[in-house]
């Protein structure tokens, strides 16, 4: 996966738009910006982002609202041209079933769903409500079930043994952590050799990883990876656009963020124990 300047990057928020609060994007004016120079090829994108909606359960029109707007054509004449008004959601919809062949739908892939990610947490009240070892909690959940589902997608590629997983897995943190093996993030963490480096996590950290094996496990579907060796790539390229789009967002990369005292386990037994004592056992 190439890489993508980042003045490219830009033009994703360059084009949005907003009303009274709420934010918004053109189809007519992504179309060029997600490299489709016919409108038409683009909407064949779009029909297929609009079934992904349906298929999720969400209202369509919350999503996609077909506009229409008045443009010259020359000699003061003027005629109306039909045009989608995209939620952000809608973006990351069509950027999913956009031709991977272009480099700049790679990119959006992943800058549109970790954008959309962090909305759907700001939006959460009850995720902004919980505390940093609740959220770490949550999330290290989510990473459990996301990592079984990633292994699955792993196995359809070639990845089969307990070392091939392992390789596979070290790919995806040495994108994310700018080189760094899970050797070298468990050596920085001052880690023993049998604790697990998700397990002592703070939430951010967490939710970086979420974002890489949730795209990864996608993109290895989506690509139709059929080697032990593509399927390494795809998950190192994955985790490198989810540390770059980290630092576009001004965020703090993983190998820096604080490793919290406590680790997943010690919270669980202490959240076990609160529940034993509140019930009188």
């Amino acid at each position: 996966m190439t890489d993508i300047a980042h003045p490219h990057r830009q033009t994703f928020e360059s084009i949005r738009h907003e009303n009274e609060g709420a934010e918004y994007w053109l189809a007519r004016q992504l179309a060029p910006v997600l490299g489709y120079e016919k409108y038409d090829n683009f909407l064949q994108v779009v029909r297929k982002a609009r079934v992904s909606c349906v298929q999720a359960g969400l209202e369509e029109a919350d999503h996609f609202a077909d506009v229409g707007k008045m443009v010259d054509i020359g000699s003061g004449a003027r005629r109306a041209i039909a045009d989608v008004r995209l939620s952000r959601y809608a973006c990351y919809l069509i950027v999913q079933n956009g031709d991977p062949a272009k480099p700049v739908i790679a990119a959006g892939q992943t800058y549109f769903a970790v954008q959309t990610r962090r909305q759907e947490i700001q939006d959460d009240p009850s995720f902004a409500g919980l505390s940093e070892d609740d959220r770490r909690l949550m999330l290290r959940r989510e990473m459990a079930q996301h990592n079984t589902a990633l292994a699955s997608a792993a196995r359809q590629s070639g990845v089969e043994t307990g070392l091939d997983y392992a390789i596979f897995q070290d790919h995806g943190y040495r994108g994310l952590y700018g080189g760094r093996t899970m050797r070298d993030i468990h050596t920085l963490k001052g880690l023993k050799k049998s604790q697990k480096i998700l397990d002592h996590m703070g939430s951010t950290e967490l939710a970086a990883n979420l974002f890489r094996a949730t795209q990864a496990e996608e993109k290895l579907k989506r690509d139709g990876a059929r080697t032990k060796a593509q399927a390494n790539d795809i998950h190192h390229a994955v985790g490198r656009k989810v540390r770059s789009t980290i630092a576009e967002l001004g965020g703090v990369m993983p190998e820096h963020l604080p490793t919290p005292d406590t680790s997943i386990g010690q919270l669980e037994r202490a959240k076990a124990k609160a529940l034993k004592d509140q019930s009188g056992g």
